[in-house]
């Protein structure tokens, strides 16, 4: 069997080429990457005012080449999802222009390294972090899919994190071009990805699932916990040999503390017949979310709330039910966490308010001149009314809300709505809605039936 068509990882030895003082409209200011076939640059664009990354075919390659040809492959799998790709966790494509000499890719710039600084022995990152990148890692993977997209070249490599201090703030998935588009029309290369994280199918040439990318991450969560990849060897054949024939050394053997569960889940995604490993990218990161609601992740030194532990908090609450993947990662990091004690007030009769509340844990009681009318819990909105009131004098409290248990709401204001996307807004307005209609039809039931409400 001839070696798959691999992935670069490192440049070609050349001598250093000038930089580059402009490509196409943007402006060069530095370069940040580079392959056998191509380079990536951090440039500026003066039309909207912010960096972005340029990634080049490097020029002078031969037309009639094999890396030219794969090349322009890979650049029309990538240029194929120019605005295709909206999701907080994958880096956007912005623009593709097939310049005839050399054409290029426009991406958003995300400032940070890739996982590759963390797959060391000496680098290891704690077991919340690892599990909360797996978690944002499988649910951009799975936006992908249900775009129709099969990555297959998931690899520590391209999957870029940004940094918080020493603390990683959050994670992209990058780098599209062994893309295998479910819904092109046309002929795609089939065998391509980078060795140590491929399927057994994808390394056979088969025909691909989500599957193959729930082998490549488990791979990669796999290479984050140990500090050595599933299979590893010197050459190529010993590593595919591995990979249909080879068990992989348990975890539990190569770093202490690591869950049960998880190790469960990774041995599972590397499961050689494909039909063993979880069944979707739902499956997948339920189990993941799992490990996080039942604290089986080991904090460590990691004492912030995780991402993943909100997204799966609001996921479960009414008020977000019609809110997709994309729209609740945007509340995650739009909205004002708050944390509140027993007897605190959220909001007091007479005040003039333009904020409201969503409570996600805990509860709060409504109080109307000194007398408890109403107990609210996870999953009530408070203070919508005086939010959405056209005019200052429908904005003041008619009662007094205050913590009954203790309580963690999602705070927003006319501000921080104004961050989230239109769609986003749309949802909280539809979300709204189904608020005041059962609020007048508890009123109306009330009037008509009050011993029924009592």
């Amino acid at each position: 069997m001839p070696p798959p068509r691999l992935a670069a990882t490192e440049p070609a030895p050349a001598a250093a080429a000038p930089l580059p003082v402009q490509i196409g409209k943007y402006r060069i200011k530095s370069k940040i990457g580079e392959g056998a076939t191509s380079e990536v640059f951090l440039a500026h664009d003066p039309f909207r005012g912010h960096d972005v990354a340029i990634k080049r075919v490097r020029p002078g390659l031969m037309p009639d080449s094999r890396e030219s040809h794969f090349q322009q492959r890979f650049f029309a799998a990538e240029a194929a999802l120019v605005g295709r790709l909206n999701h907080p966790n994958v880096v956007q494509i912005l623009d593709a222009v097939a310049d005839d000499e050399a054409p290029y890719l426009v991406m958003e710039y995300v400032p940070g390294v890739t996982l590759r600084r963390y797959c060391r022995a000496d680098s290891l990152l704690p077991m919340a972090q690892i599990i909360e990148i797996g978690f944002k890692c499988a649910m951009a993977l799975g936006y992908c899919f249900r775009q129709g997209l099969i990555h297959r070249d998931v690899k520590p490599a391209n999957l870029l994190v940004t940094l918080d201090g020493d603390q990683i703030a959050d994670v992209k998935v990058t780098d599209f071009g062994s893309v295998f588009n479910l819904g092109a029309d046309h002929t795609q290369i089939y065998r391509v990805g980078s060795l140590a994280y491929m399927s057994p199918e994808q390394l056979d040439g088969d025909v691909l699932d989500c599957r193959a990318d729930i082998y490549s991450l488990s791979a990669v969560l796999y290479h984050l916990i140990a500090g050595r990849p599933p299979f590893d060897a010197v050459q190529q054949q010993a590593i595919m040999h591995q990979i249909f024939h080879g068990t992989v050394p348990p975890l539990g053997d190569l770093r202490e503390g690591v869950p049960p569960a998880l190790v469960q889940l990774i041995e599972t995604g590397l499961a050689k017949e494909r039909e063993l490993r979880p069944a979707s990218w739902d499956e997948y990161s339920q189990a993941l979310s799992a490990l996080i609601k039942d604290r089986q992740q080991g904090r460590g030194a990691l004492q912030e709330v995780l991402d993943s532990e909100r997204y799966t908090l609001l996921r479960t609450l009414e008020f977000f039910t019609g809110f997709g993947d994309v729209e609740l990662w945007e509340v995650v990091h739009r909205a004002r966490w708050q944390r509140h004690t027993y007897g605190q007030a959220l909001f007091r009769k007479g005040e003039e308010g333009n904020a409201f509340h969503i409570v996600t844990q805990g509860q709060v009681e409504v109080y109307r001149d000194g007398r408890s009318v109403a107990s609210l819990g996870a999953g009530s909105s408070v203070g919508e009314m005086a939010y959405l009131a056209p005019s200052p004098d429908l904005r003041v409290h008619s009662v007094d809300i205050l913590v009954s248990q203790p309580a963690t709401t999602v705070a927003f204001t006319p501000e921080t709505m104004e961050q989230l996307s239109l769609a986003t807004r749309h949802l909280f307005d539809k979300a709204f809605i189904g608020v005041l209609v059962r609020r007048l039809h508890a009123a109306h039931e009330s009037l008509a039936h009050p011993r029924r409400i009592l």
